[in-house]
């Protein structure tokens, strides 16, 4: 079942999560920064929560986006359109896709049988 990907801990939200930590790692290391150094960058106390991020235990906080996108080298923009991807597809597909929800049909409804999504 689904549950809003900045809510709760089903195994589809760590799974994105996962993935986020992932594709942040390989950008971390494109542009040739440590944990410890991106740390300093966006001002994280300690640099373990690089790592757990990384690890998809833990998710940026929107209030950080700009200095990790700056840290990373990208456009705020661009940096955030990615990381929705991850952190909540249901409003990326909605924005910068075809405009159809996963399980969801083109007009915005449920399909017969079709699993309800949980809102927390």
């Amino acid at each position: 079942m689904y549950s809003h990907p900045q809510h709760g801990g089903g195994e589809e939200v760590k799974e994105l999560r996962r993935q986020a930590g992932a594709w942040l790692k390989a950008r971390r290391t494109e542009v040739g920064l440590t944990q410890r150094a991106l740390a300093e960058l966006v001002g994280l106390e300690y640099y373990t929560m690089v790592s757990m991020i990384e690890a998809g235990r833990g998710r940026i906080p929107p209030d950080s986006y700009m200095a990790w996108a700056g840290a990373l080298a990208m456009e705020p923009a661009a940096f955030v359109r990615t990381l929705m991807q991850f952190y909540d597809p249901i409003t990326h597909a909605i924005l910068f896709g075809d405009g159809t929800v996963p399980g969801r049909d083109a007009g915005g409804s449920q399909p017969a049988g079709a699993p309800k999504f949980k809102v927390v």
